[in-house]
């Protein structure tokens, strides 16, 4: 049975893509995931069921980096199709790499740096972008995972149900860099789960938006905190776009002796080790170690996992693992409490209008008596325990105070103001959640009056005296953008909390 040129052409492509395919160990499956299409559309092409079109054949010839081989097959095709000469036409190159559908972007160099720090670790990225489309670009995709026990999934699935990632506690900024101008870049949720968080860079801020158009270049740069509780050993980049050169640093301490090893895995091979070594050299306290490649296949992921051989002597058998120190503080970031020096804790909260906003409020304070329950777990808080709504990264007018006694209902709060004090004083330590590594001495009257809303809107006055006077104060000096170091007298030290004896006791009075 005799074929037509155009069928045996399309055979020949369809044969060409199989061979290289197999060749690179990709099922169809596999291939179909790289270049964006259907399975059962690879399947067809292969089996001579469709034929191939342009944008199928660049991509195929992309993602297998076929030399042009398969290419060439499309264009004997094509020009069979279209009755023409393979001389009278200009020959189009051979693809680049492919451009995922939806994006013009390459990433032409990324350098991503992990610190391991006091406070838990910094991630810093920075990516220099390229618009390589047709449309200009106005936002861009980020992820931000954290797997406590990635050699055990289970047991770091229940970590995280229990101790979920927060935005508030990652304290995300991002900036594009465009010829030495530092933009701040405004962002937006995507997905929000309790082990990874999926966010939206926006080309835009208070000042205006600055796309980034066919043609042009650009450097954005991000950075975050997670806690040493929620982020487990080790650091993994994920080629999820087009990439010319990638680099990955780890800043570790040196006194903790860390042992560094690599891996990488891809949609046509195993997990085996890094094809090139990582770099390490010293840097006074720290140990610095460095990796990078160039042109790496899309989808490719690339870890580096460490273990500390000399581990310090505070070491919590169940805590976050071997040679993790927990702070105060990092207890309480780990659960979404906003610490010191976040500019939230600074700025007056937002009033309700009650009430119209009533059902907004009791669903802030029930998260506000969700994470009280969570305290309790944590802290012996055997001087009551209030926490505001600006410390979850909220700025509502809502707080929630409990007095020393656990069984009595916490006094809700919205909309509060002092509206009368005793002229009495007295000073007694003080601890914050937003600042949990240290007590401080603080002077408050031994009585105040306090005018708060009511859940219709309506307004009563309440007196606090002693233990819930104080601890009243302290939350509405959140909701005005106050701390306690505010309160203090100058020159008055502040007590680390190692050092500070009154743990687990009343004030008295």
């Amino acid at each position: 049975m005799s074929t037509s040129p155009i069928e045996r052409a399309a055979d020949s492509f369809a044969a060409e893509l199989a061979r290289h395919r197999t060749g690179r160990g990709l099922s169809k499956k596999q291939l179909a995931t790289l270049m964006g299409f259907d399975p059962s559309y690879v399947s067809h092409v292969e089996g001579r069921r469709h034929r191939p079109t342009e944008d199928f054949a660049r991509r195929a010839e992309a993602v297998l980096e076929a030399s042009g081989a398969i290419w060439q097959r499309f264009r004997e095709y094509d020009e069979l199709r279209h009755g023409r000469s393979g001389g009278n036409h200009r020959e189009p190159a051979v693809p680049g790499q492919w451009l995922p559908p939806g994006t013009g972007l390459v990433v032409e160099r990324e350098s991503a740096t992990l610190t391991w720090t006091d406070e838990g670790y910094h991630c810093a990225i920075r990516r220099e972008l390229y618009n390589a489309g047709t449309e200009p670009v106005t936002r861009y995709l980020v992820r931000v995972a954290v797997d406590r026990y990635p050699d055990d999934p289970g047991r770091s699935n229940r970590h995280h149900r229990e101790h979920p990632l927060t935005f508030a506690e990652l304290q995300l900024a991002a900036y594009r860099d465009d010829g030495g101008t530092r933009e701040p870049m405004h962002w937006r949720a995507k997905h929000d789960r309790d082990a990874f968080k999926e966010i939206w860079l926006l080309f835009e801020n208070t000042e205006g938006r600055f796309p980034l158009y066919p043609g042009d270049r650009a450097t954005i740069e991000y950075a975050y905190r997670v806690g040493r509780d929620k982020w487990g050993p080790w650091f993994q980049r994920a080629v999820r776009l087009p990439t010319r050169h990638l680099a990955v640093r780890l800043d570790l301490p040196a006194d903790l002796d860390p042992k560094v090893w690599g891996a990488e895995t891809s949609l046509s091979a195993e997990e085996g080790p890094l094809r090139t070594p990582i770099q390490r050299r010293a840097e006074g306290d720290r140990v610095i170690f460095d990796w990078a490649t160039d042109d790496p296949p899309l989808n490719a992921r690339y870890r580096m996992q460490w273990r500390f051989r000399s581990l310090p002597p505070e070491t919590e058998p169940d805590g976050p693992g071997p040679g993790v120190r927990i702070r105060a503080s990092d207890r309480m970031r780990a659960i979404g409490i906003v610490q010191r020096g976040d500019d939230l804790l600074r700025q007056p909260a937002r009033q309700f209008d009650l009430p119209r906003e009533e059902q907004l409020a009791r669903e802030l304070v029930d998260r506000l008596a969700g994470v009280l329950v969570r305290l309790d777990e944590l802290h012996p808080f055997s001087k009551g325990v209030g926490i505001a709504a600006p410390q979850l990264g909220l700025c509502w007018a809502a707080a929630l105070v409990r007095p020393a006694d656990r069984a009595a209902e916490p006094v809700v709060l919205l909309n509060p103001r002092v509206v009368d004090t005793a002229a009495e004083t007295d000073e007694q330590y003080e601890g914050c959640l937003s600042f949990f590594d240290h007590r401080g001495l603080v002077p408050r009257p031994l009585r105040i009056d306090v005018e708060h809303a009511q859940w219709d809107g309506s307004r009563v006055i309440t007196s606090f005296e002693y233990a819930m006077a104080r601890l009243v104060a302290h939350e509405i000096d959140h909701l005005e953008g106050h701390l306690y170091v505010d309160r203090m007298a100058p020159g008055v030290p502040l007590v680390p909390v190692e050092e500070y004896r009154d743990t687990g006791h009343p004030w008295r009075y």
